[in-house]
């Protein structure tokens, strides 16, 4: 489904990421993974290659850029699946320092690697901007204000790239799950009804299909996936 097709995967060795790595190199995808504690051993198969490295800042995401470019001249799917959860606070009593690090995880990261892919995709005429949000995008929670403010954020930056590419052959759509059935999420909250979470691996299957030309024409979607929570 992805046969010789370059995707780059940033946040690939975290607990949604091993998923959604697996399945993309499992459809034939050429996958670039991006972490910042990540090695070709993580995912030993011919078609994947590591590039450790942040994206806090714009030269960060340029450099990821260039790695991958390095070695593959195309680019033909981003996956961004860098991101992260604060909550327990009011936005009465939010700090600076939460504020500013759900910003940069779940916004502003996502929006220098797209910034960064863009070039490349327009050059070649083709390309797969993917992105996970969540359902506190669209339904926020009392006291995650922050973490749902960075996911609508991030809602519209994919809408609005899908906006200002159309007719170039790129696509932008994002995929706003619910509580995922990940280890972590496990460990975080061991008392919850993990029947009621989302399967990751159904989020993989989903980011193959827009990936891929079947999800040609699938381009500003705002998909949920919210399990038996809906």
């Amino acid at each position: 489904m992805l046969r010789d097709k370059t995707i780059i995967i940033t946040g690939a060795k975290g607990g949604l990421g091993t998923y959604v790595t697996n399945s993309f190199l499992e459809a034939g995808a050429r996958v670039i993974g991006v972490s910042r504690s990540i090695e070709a051993a993580d995912f030993p198969q011919q078609r994947f290659s590591a590039i450790a490295a942040g994206v806090s800042s714009g030269e960060d995401a340029r450099s990821v850029i260039a790695g991958a470019l390095a070695l593959s001249s195309r680019i033909d799917g981003l996956v961004h699946l860098i991101g992260g959860f604060a909550g327990g606070s009011t936005v009465a009593d939010t700090d600076d320092a939460t504020f500013e690090r759900m910003m940069d995880l779940n916004f502003r990261s996502a929006f220098l690697m797209i910034r960064a892919a863009l070039p490349r995709m327009r050059a070649q005429g083709s390309g797969r901007i993917l992105a996970i949000g969540s359902k506190s995008a669209a339904e926020p929670s009392p006291k995650a204000a922050v973490y749902a403010a960075s996911k609508a954020a991030l809602v519209s930056l994919i809408r609005s790239v899908a906006r200002e590419t159309r007719g170039q052959g790129i696509t932008a759509n994002i995929v706003l799950p619910a509580t995922m059935d990940t280890p972590a999420n496990r460990v975080a909250d061991p008392q919850a009804d993990f029947s009621k979470w989302v399967d990751p691996q159904q989020v993989a299957d989903l980011l193959i299909h827009l990936a891929s030309d079947r999800g040609s024409q699938i381009n500003g979607a705002v998909i949920p996936i919210y399990g038996a929570s809906a």
